[in-house]
């Protein structure tokens, strides 16, 4: 809650479900999948907002971004009544945004109250192509298509929006107490969806319940607020999700928060909190990359290339549309970190259908071609090399042997090889052969990584970049060169750089048991965290993407994996706690794994785990936990189950 709002409207709150987002008092929405521009200029399609009004009367301000309830308030609390505008993307009906205006008497006055509404909607559009319809149900109508196709002779999506009339002012009657005034706007890719979410908004609304279903919707989600507006509801219905980007949906105009384009910030930042806490929604994100595969196919054909590489920068269709062409052609590593997105999956959910049905299993498989295709042989030191690529660390370009990038290849070729055989399909030799021989660079005197072949130490780092080999890569080392690549490359890495990297510093030092170290580390992301409504910069000093989900992403890995020492494997959910002094207890709620839901209290004496709920179609596996020591604690539903806090495992019961 604040007085007053930040002086750069860049830090306004943002309000946004699955489908649709905008930022508090802001004249414009985006639409997820709606980009506008050719490929080099393709950016979020700018939408005209009704919902971007402010309500005038005179009195103190406070203005309320209510986490729990994923909703924005303004409040002015005048002399003898209360005048409060609300507004919230509905997160089960997610083709819908409304705001309401409420007025509250608090005298026992009878004369009418009357408050000015200032609406800055103009039903225009730089990006679409905007008609007015006929009316439906009360409200406006107007419907178009986005001006200039991400490629050419490619589609181009269409808006259709319906929205209540919005007055110049709103009186509250010499008889009334209070009175609630309700305003909808529905935003689909068709006449009949816009149609049919706005008769379903006037329904609830009539029926007084459409923002106690947005509640009751939004709760189940928790806290997560900025992270949890980006990704589908626990009920989604079968609509394709249009992938998470840097600054979210509430960003990504032209020029802005990287114009609204899917990253790896996805697929590495953001994807593992959501596997772990909403598994349903990491399975909708895969599905936007399995969607995009003919676009990635594309990309390696033009790069003269086998299989799939995914772009840089992605929008609708999978085609490279970053504006700069260094990007999406040297930062390959980005085909890598979706494979491991699909491991991860994989392994906490042993879901094959995936695979099998959905075209999970084609996308690997292009991937893993990709990578084959991008190798070249040395003869001088007989393994693979990947030449001329730029790093995580976009301080360097046309490297050879960027040690992450070789990494992830490896284990992108490894993890194809293991799920041809689960899912009983023949396994490529060069697949096994090209994992073994992929050189990883490696100083065997200073026992490190160079960040690539020729990389001397002290040279400035933009970004975590080696330190991803120990997590989330999970590449094999010793805690011996763990440390020394933490130390090697902690104190070149660029203070000013973005927010995600200290994260992954963090993770590091709690897995060699430093949790002071780590939280030093930690303590460098909350000066990207801005005030009153806690909007994340890209960078510390406020510049770069806003609504920043990657730096979220990165500190919430932190929580979940770093404190807890969850990792995923091929037949366990890692466990190895280690907290800072400042904390002495983590409950998680809602850790998803196998098809059982569990609820984990750590405290440095005792860990507790109870299965709180478990798949019943298919039926879930029953599971343990399992200490190093060897003692097994079996895991039954609405049991809970203490153990001294140790290293160990959870795993599918044997029995």
């Amino acid at each position: 809650t604040a007085t007053a709002l930040p002086g750069d409207p860049r830090l306004l709150p943002t309000v946004t479900n699955a489908f649709l987002g905008t930022r508090a008092f802001r004249d414009i929405l985006h639409v997820a999948g709606v980009y506008s521009g050719a490929a080099g200029d393709t950016h979020r399609a700018d939408v005209p907002s009704p919902l971007g009004l402010r309500v005038a009367a005179p009195g103190a301000q406070s203005f309320t971004l209510n986490t729990w309830a994923g909703t924005f308030s303004h409040t002015i609390q005048s002399p003898g009544y209360t005048a409060t505008h609300q507004l919230y993307a509905h997160h089960s009906l997610v083709h819908l945004m409304a705001f309401s205006v409420t007025i509250q008497r608090l005298d026992s006055s009878t004369h009418p109250i009357t408050v000015q509404l200032q609406s800055l909607f103009v039903p225009q559009s730089q990006d679409l192509d905007l008609t007015l319809g006929p009316d439906f149900q009360g409200a406006h109508y107007i419907y178009g298509r986005t001006l200039v196709p991400e490629v050419e002779g490619g589609p181009r999506p269409a808006v259709h929006m319906l929205w209540t009339p919005i007055p110049k002012a709103l009186t509250l009657g010499g008889e009334e107490r209070e009175r609630r005034w309700e305003f909808l706007t529905a935003v689909a890719g068709s006449e009949e969806e816009a149609k049919r979410s706005y008769s379903a908004g006037l329904a609830l609304a009539a029926a007084g319940s459409l923002l106690r279903s947005h509640r009751r919707a939004w709760a189940l989600q928790g806290c997560l607020y900025y992270l949890l507006s980006a990704i589908p509801p626990r009920d989604s219905p079968a609509a394709p999700f249009h992938g998470i980007s840097p600054g979210g949906l509430s960003n990504g105009t032209r020029g802005e928060d990287y114009w609204g384009h899917v990253f790896w910030d996805q697929d590495t930042w953001v994807f593992p909190n959501v596997l772990l806490l909403c598994p349903g929604a990491a399975r909708a994100m895969l599905h936007y990359r399995v969607r995009t595969l003919e676009g990635a196919r594309r990309n390696a054909q033009e790069q003269g290339c086998e299989g799939a590489k995914f772009p840089w920068e992605s929008a609708a269709t999978g085609r490279e549309v970053c504006p700069e062409e260094i990007y999406g052609a040297q930062e390959i590593h980005v085909s890598g970190d979706v494979l491991v997105a699909f491991e991860q999956y994989y392994c906490t959910t042993q879901d094959q259908k995936l695979f099998l049905e959905d075209g999970g299993w084609e996308l690997v498989e292009a991937v893993a071609r990709y990578w084959c295709s991008r190798m070249v042989w040395s003869e001088e030191e007989q393994l693979y090399h990947i030449r001329g690529v730029m790093p995580p660390d976009e301080y360097h370009s046309q490297v050879d042997n960027s040690a992450y990038t070789n990494a992830v290849a490896r284990r992108s070729l490894n993890f194809a090889a293991d799920l041809a055989r689960d899912l009983r399909l023949p396994v490529p030799e060069e697949w096994e052969d090209r994992a073994r021989k992929i050189k990883v660079p490696f100083d065997e005197e200073r026992k490190y990584h160079p960040e690539y072949d020729g990389y001397s130490p002290g040279e400035p780092v933009k970004q975590a970049d080696v330190v991803l080999l120990g997590f989330p890569l999970m590449h094999p080392m010793s805690a011996e060169v763990r440390r020394n690549d933490l130390e090697m490359y902690e104190p070149v890495t660029d203070p000013a750089g973005p927010a995600m990297s200290w994260s992954m510093f963090a993770v590091g030092w709690l897995e060699l048991k430093e949790p002071q170290r780590a939280w030093s580390q930690l303590e460098k992301c909350f000066s990207n965290i801005t005030e009153p409504f806690k909007v994340w910069a890209e960078n510390s000093d406020g510049s770069g993407a806003v609504n920043f989900l990657t730096g979220m992403g990165g500190f919430l890995q932190v929580v979940l994996f770093g404190f807890t020492g969850f990792r995923i494997t091929r037949s366990a959910l890692l466990f190895d706690p280690s907290f800072p002094d400042d904390i002495t207890k983590l409950s998680v709620s809602g850790v998803s794994y196998l098809g059982s839901k569990l609820e984990v209290t750590i405290s440095r004496e005792e860990t507790r785990m109870e299965v709180t709920e478990s798949c019943r179609d298919p039926p879930a596996p029953p599971l343990e936990a399992v200490l190093q020591s060897g003692r097994c604690f079996p895991l039954g539903e609405g049991q809970s189950v203490s153990f001294p806090t140790a290293p160990g495992w959870i795993q599918r019961s044997p029995s």
